[in-house]
């Protein structure tokens, strides 16, 4: 039986016990030893922290803003189905984009306005954010591989929302959770969340008695000995 109720009081319980590496230690216990996202994905502050289920968004590259001659009804619409994807989004929600090329970004200010007054809690770029600055004023948790200014109008469209994705070969599902810290940003299977987070709090609260070891002068062999954790 979980020691949580609802997402709400599990995200709040890993925001202040919990830190992305240790959750992945517990993932590669189970099994899954292939769920961080590339290390080119980074917070663009380092003391951004989010975690919230994810609602997946695939993107691809175009060139021209509006296509008269075309076989997609979406490449007649300015950014695709951006604008629907964004206005999609749900409280506790993460906005994760993969598909385009890294010559634009996927990501900005307006779009971080609006996913605050959703209650979305961040957003996850295969690729560049930018509007740096007004994001970091708005304190909106975001991931990618850093600024880049240059739009996406005429470069890149979304092509469609809420579907499976993969980004380095790592699947994401709708639903599975996304958390991230300045270390990554690691994804959990919705299959795996209560058996993941239960075993992830253990470990916090199981590694305070190993530092706490360590501190007054046990070895670290003695220390894994008794506690096995490291």
């Amino acid at each position: 039986m979980t020691i949580w109720k609802n997402d709400d009081e599990l995200f709040g319980m890993a925001r202040k016990e919990l830190f992305v590496a240790l959750v992945g230690d517990v993932l590669d216990k189970i099994g899954f030893q292939h769920q961080f996202l590339p290390p080119t994905i980074k917070p663009i502050k380092d003391g951004f922290v989010t975690i919230g289920r994810a609602m997946p968004v695939l993107e691809a590259d175009v060139f021209e803003e509006v296509v008269q001659n075309t076989n997609n009804q979406v490449m007649l619409k300015t950014f695709g189905l951006m604008f629907q994807a964004l206005d999609d989004l749900k409280r506790n929600e993460i906005y994760i984009c993969t598909g385009a090329s890294p010559r634009y970004a996927l990501w900005g200010g307006l779009m971080s306005t609006r996913a605050i007054k959703l209650g979305a809690a961040g957003a996850v770029l295969h690729g560049y954010s930018r509007d740096t600055n007004e994001i970091l004023n708005l304190n909106f948790p975001t991931f990618s591989y850093g600024g880049y200014a240059q739009d996406q109008g005429p470069r890149g469209k979304v092509v469609d929302f809420r579907v499976s994705i993969e980004i380095d070969s790592i699947r994401i599902n709708p639903g599975d959770l996304v958390y991230g810290d300045r270390d990554g940003v690691v994804i959990v299977p919705k299959i795996t969340v209560e058996e993941v987070f239960s075993k992830a709090l253990e470990k916090a609260r199981g590694e305070k008695f190993v530092k706490k070891a360590l501190e007054e002068g046990m070895s670290t062999v003695d220390a894994f000995e008794k506690f096995g954790i490291m």
